[in-house]
């Protein structure tokens, strides 16, 4: 950060501000605009407070190389000839010699996944003049753009739990914190938002079909640009969502038993059909390569933990076979959701993430005691929104915690699936106690 940072940032925040409490009317209503302004201030803190981290903890880290080895670059080609800067922004992987002179200093240039993020800073340094932490609010503001249409989704459901869903996708720290700044975590947070908006308004509240489409089509095109395995872990959860809510509407039960099956396998193929689409358009994540690329993910990013005195952990010794990564399949998952664990902890950022996963470990319990195994087992069933929550936050918490193998990484990797899990415990919580609120009704008139 410069000393510009100081002068301009203000004047975004100030217009940021003035931005939101202009559209918060048509945005909100009387009962969950109290979260509007708070949760908006939370994604600004932690946008400045990541970088203020990277640059005086860290001393360097991936938000620098993309702005300062990254964006840096199309700022200077735009002051120069705004030809060229619109050229690198929308340039591939090649080299042209209309851009070499720029684009051979951007060290991500190669890497269309984080390029990607590259290029948006490039556009909002257009307007902030190249300053850090005035871009990193602007990546901010579109990050919570998204959490705020995934609350609205979740409220619109529930809308009686809108506390409880305000803190599982606003107030949980690491989700204000790496999924604010100038990160890849702060577009794949939106995209996921705007991606889950979009279904549910297609397909459940069947408004504005032609607008969302294009929004589901370009929220899931930077999902699969950016980071393609929260798209491949999405899409079967949430054609189980739409496919299991159209058997629930049923309401003859015999014909709702006997679509169940053909329903099921219609979902599975399509999630299968949509996965091999999706992986086609890149190598690493086709059904082929897949375990070859969790093993070499996962070595690479442990041998580095070790060389570099990180967080490391492993799973133990097994084979990257589909046998084995199915026996590595439960302590994956428990890695991704409930660790590091307090004693696994080497410096304060690691304490306060092994604080949250203790907390996320207490919730579930809670949750499990209070609604009791049943009720739990027959929400987790019978409610496709749980369903949907808990499909992807499983699949996606196994394809982090098999091939990332350091808790330092895994902090950050994991956010996509924390807003859904914990909001599908928070909805098992609340049938829990309609279902024992009911039970004692029923004790009492008979």
């Amino acid at each position: 950060m410069e000393l510009k940072d100081l002068f301009v940032t203000p004047i975004f925040i100030i217009i940021v501000y003035a931005l939101a409490y202009l559209i918060k009317p048509g945005v909100t209503d009387r009962i969950n605009r109290r979260y509007f302004i708070p949760a908006l201030s939370l994604k600004i803190v932690g946008a400045i407070a990541l970088g203020l981290i990277y640059q005086f903890y860290y001393g360097g880290g991936d938000t620098f190389t993309y702005f300062n080895l990254g964006s840096k670059y199309i700022w200077q080609a735009f002051l120069d000839n705004p030809i060229t800067g619109l050229e690198l922004i929308f340039a591939g992987k090649e080299y042209v010699p209309s851009t070499y002179e720029y684009a051979s200093k951007i060290y991500t240039y190669g890497d269309p996944a984080s390029y990607f993020v590259v290029r948006i800073a490039g556009i909002f340094d257009l307007i902030t003049y190249h300053t850090y932490s005035a871009t990193a609010v602007l990546f901010a503001v579109l990050s919570f753009s998204g959490v705020w249409v995934l609350f609205r989704v979740f409220y619109k459901l529930y809308p009686a739990f809108h506390l409880y869903f305000a803190i599982a996708i606003f107030f949980i720290p690491s989700l204000f914190f790496w999924g604010s700044g100038l990160l890849k975590d702060s577009l794949t947070l939106a995209a996921l938002g705007w991606l889950t908006y979009s279904v549910y308004q297609i397909f459940f509240e069947k408004r504005r079909m032609v607008l969302f489409s294009i929004i589901l089509m370009l929220a899931a095109y930077v999902l699969m640009v950016v980071k393609i395995y929260i798209l491949i872990c999405y899409i079967p959860a949430v054609l189980l969502w739409i496919l299991y809510s159209t058997i629930k509407k049923v309401r003859n039960p015999v014909l709702r038993i006997m679509i169940a099956p053909f329903v099921l396998i219609t979902s599975v193929f399509l999630g299968y059909y949509s996965v091999i689409k999706v992986g086609e358009e890149n190598p690493r994540y086709n059904l082929e390569t897949l375990a070859y690329t969790a093993q070499t993910s996962a070595e690479w990013i442990h041998y580095v933990s070790m060389r570099e005195g990180g967080s490391a952990y492993t799973l133990g010794d097994f084979d990257y076979s589909p046998a084995g990564m199915v026996r590595k399949f439960p302590l994956a998952v428990w890695v991704t959701l409930y660790r590091p664990y307090v004693w696994e902890s080497h410096n304060i950022v690691m304490m306060l993430s092994a604080f949250e996963s203790l907390a996320m470990l207490m919730l579930t319990i809670f949750v499990i005691w209070k609604s009791g195994l049943i009720n739990f087992y027959k929400s987790l069933t019978t409610k496709p929104i749980v369903m949907f929550c808990f499909v992807f936050a499983i699949m996606f918490s196994f394809a982090v915690g098999v091939s990332t193998y350091n808790f330092g990484s895994l902090v950050r990797y994991k956010i996509p699936m924390m807003p859904f899990f914990i909001s599908g415990l928070f909805i098992i919580f609340y049938y829990s106690k309609v279902e024992k609120k009911r039970s004692r009704l029923l004790r009492t008139l008979n």
